[in-house]
């Protein structure tokens, strides 16, 4: 049986500051970085993995993820569902290393990271991407991997199998389906809060050329420049094109109201990260005063039971999950059950470097095995950084491809690797200031 006899553990940045490219209200200077995992096996392919970050940081991220080689290395490689609920149970389940959260922040995200990775390494070893992976897995198979430690009282494992059972009769439909046809996305890259307003002006008018039917914009800067921004955009795309918008935590549930108010005219579609990840009651009088303008929020929402939450208080009417906030695709599954229990669209979060090649696999994976819908949902695109990756995501005619390659998708070239490693990386040591 094939053994992982190390974890490789990188400091990759990519330096989105200079163009503020990835620029909003909270964080105006992004560098979009990974802390890259690799799991090396004594025969057969390695699995990749990473945890997004912007910057300052990623090396704390990648010393955490370094921290939990013990729990890994010398391990066989995973090769079922059985194996990858062990694994999940096992990181999860230090003790120390969970004080650290418990079950979120950096700990959390270390987690995920090589969660990921050994998903990317058992989809290898089958042949599949992972999205096939675990959609061939039956409903039995798929609730083992559910921790529904806290979640009871919102869902039961008897809950969780009638919901995998009853979408099980048309996954081979929809996975063809999903081939055939891709998944819907929308498209992030004009509205970064740093864009002059003619660069938002030409870039949102692309989209919409390139068929896209929902744009987001960054708000939260100044009242007076999001209404002007806002104007601009559905000038630019017409009443029949779907506008976002983002705060990124910015506002107090009162300025959130306030604020959202003064962009009604402007019929935004929904309001991400109106305030505090962690305000679930601040999310759910956000939603009250707001409706019908929809309240989404998920891509710093740090667990399982904090989404548990926010679904039981009817906080959100878009659930965006994360692949690299929570610990791995073990417990957004979990979440994606939350939300087919509870009726919500989920339209995952992608802002960041691999976000995109990931997220297109559980909303996939969703699609075929747990909710059996596509209404309402879609896939943010951001177009930054895929040319990185050995498997990048596709999107055409406002639509990702289905991936085809084995695996999660996370693997970088070995070239972005050695450039953009950091500190020692040619782009950091060439263009020092």
């Amino acid at each position: 049986m094939a053994k992982i006899v190390d974890m490789e553990v990188l400091d990759i940045r990519f330096p989105t500051s200079r163009e503020l490219d990835g620029s909003d209200a909270m964080n105006p200077d992004p560098d979009y970085s990974a802390a890259y995992v690799v799991l090396h096996a004594d025969s057969g392919p390695d699995g990749y993995g990473l945890a997004f970050t912007i910057g300052r940081g990623n090396d704390v991220q990648a010393a955490a993820i370094r921290a939990l080689a013990p729990h890994v290395v010398g391990r066989e490689v995973p090769a079922d569902a059985a194996a990858l609920g062990e694994l999940s149970r096992r990181l999860i389940g230090d003790s120390q290393f969970r004080w650290l959260g418990p079950e979120k922040g950096v700990a959390h995200m270390a987690i995920g990271a090589i969660v990921n990775a050994a998903w990317d390494l058992a989809a290898r070893r089958a042949d599949l991407p992972v999205w096939e992976f675990a959609a061939r897995m039956t409903p039995e198979e798929l609730v083992s991997l559910v921790d529904f430690r806290y979640l009871s009282d919102a869902l039961t494992e008897q809950e969780a199998l009638d919901i995998l059972r009853a979408a099980e009769p048309g996954r081979a439909e929809r996975a063809a389906r999903v081939r055939a046809e891709g998944y819907r996305a929308y498209s992030t890259s004009p509205g970064w809060l740093g864009y002059s307003d003619a660069k938002l002006v030409r870039l949102a008018g692309q989209a919409v050329a390139d068929g896209f039917d929902m744009i987001k914009l960054k708000v939260g800067g100044s009242v007076e420049d999001d209404v002007r921004r806002m104007k601009l955009a559905r000038e630019t795309v017409g009443p029949d094109v779907r506008i976002a918008v983002d705060a990124n935590q910015r506002w107090d549930v009162a300025a959130a109201i306030g604020w959202m108010t003064a962009l009604a005219p402007y019929d935004p579609y929904w309001i991400e990260e109106p305030t505090s990840p962690d305000d679930v009651l601040g999310h759910a009088a956000i939603a009250k005063a707001l409706a019908p303008i929809r309240v989404a929020t998920g891509e710093h929402v740090q667990n399982r039971v904090v989404f548990k939450q926010l679904l039981q208080a009817g906080a959100i009417s878009v659930l965006q999950l994360d692949a690299a906030r929570v610990g791995g695709l073990n417990e957004n599954l979990a979440i994606l059950l939350l939300a087919a229990k509870f009726g919500v669209p989920v339209c995952p979060h992608a802002g960041g470097v691999g976000l995109c090649e990931l997220v297109r696999h559980l909303s996939l994976f969703d699609y075929v095995a747990v909710s059996g819908s596509d209404t309402d949902r879609s896939i943010e695109w951001v177009d930054h950084l895929h040319e990185h990756f050995t498997d990048p995501a596709v999107v055409r005619d406002g639509r990702y491809l289905a991936p085809t390659k084995p695996g999660f998708s996370a693997r970088m070239h070995d070239a972005t690797l050695r450039r953009f490693r950091f500190p020692d990386g040619p782009e950091w040591t060439e263009n020092e200031q």
